[in-house]
């Protein structure tokens, strides 16, 4: 298994506010995707697009209930 260094990112809706919810993780898998599916379990519909950077690194964006997640994977 991998462990990487996660940071998500979750998009602020409020009006006026232009912040960003950040958060950091270490999680060791062999399946980053369903790391992010878990995280996601309660959101209908959720729509994941893997965008890869290099062989240590990948950004994982969710859309799911009108919100855009990121999640950033670094290999550590």
């Amino acid at each position: 298994m991998a462990l990487y260094e996660v940071v998500r990112e979750i998009e602020n809706s409020c009006a006026n506010n232009q912040m960003r919810d950040v958060f950091f993780d270490e999680i060791e898998t062999d399946d980053p995707l369903e790391v992010v599916r878990a995280l996601l379990r309660d959101e209908r519909d959720a729509k994941l697009r893997l965008e890869e950077h290099d062989a240590e690194s990948f950004t994982v964006f969710a859309e799911c209930a009108g919100i855009t997640q990121k999640f950033l994977f670094t290999k550590i």
